[in-house]
């Protein structure tokens, strides 16, 4: 420690030392930003207008949208700037914020993922009571909660987290700044951060991936039951969710359960892409996009847009 440089800024990765490279992974990045943001852009805004789309599920969907605007936000811009300028500097206030915004929008996106889980469930199992059960009230209060919850999560965090010394080596082997990444850079005991990681991550993410599970278990139970013909309806609203949660889930654990020093560089960030990029990226199209009542009140409102402008 004495003869350590104490850090005051890091470095993220490079994409690349040819400018080609990094103009390649920039424009890929760019692409799969400005999808995500239409995408989610056309979701808010259909979701909003068409009073048909205002229930629970529509509702859940809307706010989801908007994480989803938010959590592709923090990290895609910012990697893609640094990639086109070569600038990879980032301050530590800079790099708390990203750990911070990044930890939240990944928290709340798990348990938005978990409630429409339950509206599914709901929906499925117990259509007569729906109605009665999914009443807008719950709806925002259990919004609120997960909004809520998510700054305390990730307070608490990230201060644990930049509370650390930092010194020697202030490159960050990841495209943005988060906690695996850092750890691996303190010049202190991590076990301790390591330690509530793990607790936090098994109990926020195995929590709700059981009370996933069990949802989905009654449903296809349930679903099982039905005419063939309704059979289909069903399981196209499930399976989309079911795909999103396992890519999310798994890639979150990978990245956050393993042991920094095990960590690959490459593979963390193929992975990181996968919790941070991947999810808002398919959310439209997996779970509205593809869905009649969306598609018809795209169309009206594309309709409307025209008629109004001629």
């Amino acid at each position: 420690m004495a003869n350590s440089t104490m850090v005051t800024e890091f470095l993220l990765m490079s994409f690349g030392d040819g400018w080609q490279l990094r103009l390649l992974y920039s424009l890929l990045f760019l692409l799969m930003y400005l999808a995500t943001m239409l995408g989610n852009l056309l979701i808010i805004t259909v979701t909003t207008l068409d009073q048909n789309l205002h229930t629970p599920m529509y509702f859940f969907l809307r706010n989801l949208s908007i994480l989803d605007l938010c959590y592709i936000s923090v990290t895609v811009p910012n990697a893609c700037v640094n990639a086109l300028t070569d600038n990879r500097t980032i301050s530590v206030a800079g790099c708390a914020t990203q750990i911070f915004l990044v930890i939240y929008c990944a928290f709340v996106e798990i348990l938005f993922l978990t409630v429409m889980a339950w509206d599914r469930y709901v929906a499925i199992c117990q259509p007569l009571r729906y109605s009665v059960i999914m009443n807008f009230q719950l709806c925002v209060w259990m919004t609120l909660a997960s909004l809520l919850s998510g700054l305390i999560y990730a307070g608490v965090h990230t201060g644990n987290t930049l509370r650390m010394p930092f010194c020697g080596s202030h490159v960050v082997p990841q495209f943005f700044c988060d906690i695996p990444s850092l750890l691996r850079l303190s010049c202190s005991d991590t076990s301790g951060n390591e330690l509530s990681i793990l607790l936090s991550a098994v109990v926020v993410c195995g929590g709700c991936f059981v009370f996933i599970a069990i949802s989905y278990f009654r449903i296809f139970s349930t679903v099982l039951k039905f005419p063939t013909q309704k059979q289909g309806k069903a399981f196209s609203t499930c399976i989309p969710h079911i795909l999103v949660v396992s890519v999310f889930l798994s890639s979150i654990a990978c990245v956050y359960l393993k042991p920094p020093a095990t960590s690959e560089t490459i593979q963390d960030v193929i992975l990181s892409v996968f919790y941070t990029i991947v999810p808002p990226f398919l959310n439209p199209i997996l779970y509205s996009l593809r869905n009649k009542q969306v598609k018809e009140a795209v169309r009206k409102v594309i309709l409307r847009k025209c008629y109004s402008g001629m």
